[in-house]
């Protein structure tokens, strides 16, 4: 998965998860992209600066204090931390939210492992009745589903089958 930064034609940001870059692509091009905010479907990558974090075998660089040259107080080129720091509060508790909504969302639903996009299409299709469902799909499985029109989603966060927890 790639993690895009989007924004709409309304200057409002968001962010966005794709199997490749293409995928973001063919979406934005298909109008399949629309702004959680307004709605609107101009949407567009913003700019973003890529997350790489420090080796394992360099310094660690004390912050820089303000009124100071970065190339002075940390010495050109040198590694700054960009993880394991604490996540701010407002996103630890919008995480919590949306694992609570994923989880009331499959209360009642069924795992059906890797049958997930022939048992949607049969749903879809009249086949078999329909019931709430979750389970696996290739990338492939996926954009054909969504380009017959069957009403699939992903999951933002992974979930085990029941056979498989602890």
């Amino acid at each position: 998965m790639i993690v895009f930064d989007l924004h709409c034609a309304h200057g409002h940001k968001f962010e966005g998860w794709f199997g490749s870059t293409s995928d973001y692509e063919d979406q934005r091009e298909g109008g399949l992209l629309t702004c959680p905010e307004c709605g609107v479907d101009a949407v567009s990558k913003a700019p973003m600066a890529p997350s790489v974090p420090a080796k394992g075998n360099t310094k660690q660089v004390r912050p820089v204090r303000a009124g100071t040259n970065d190339a002075e107080e940390t010495g050109a080129g040198a590694a700054r931390p960009v993880s394991n720091t604490p996540m701010p509060a407002e996103v630890e508790k919008a995480m919590k939210a949306l694992a609570k909504a994923q989880q009331k969302a499959l209360k009642d639903s069924t795992f059906v492992g890797d049958k997930f996009a022939e048992q949607s299409r049969e749903m879809h299709y009249g086949e078999r009745d329909e019931a709430p469902i979750h389970g696996q799909a290739t990338l492939e499985e996926a954009k054909t589903l969504i380009d017959e029109g069957v009403p699939v989603a992903p999951l933002p966060f992974p979930v085990a089958p029941s056979d498989k927890l602890n």
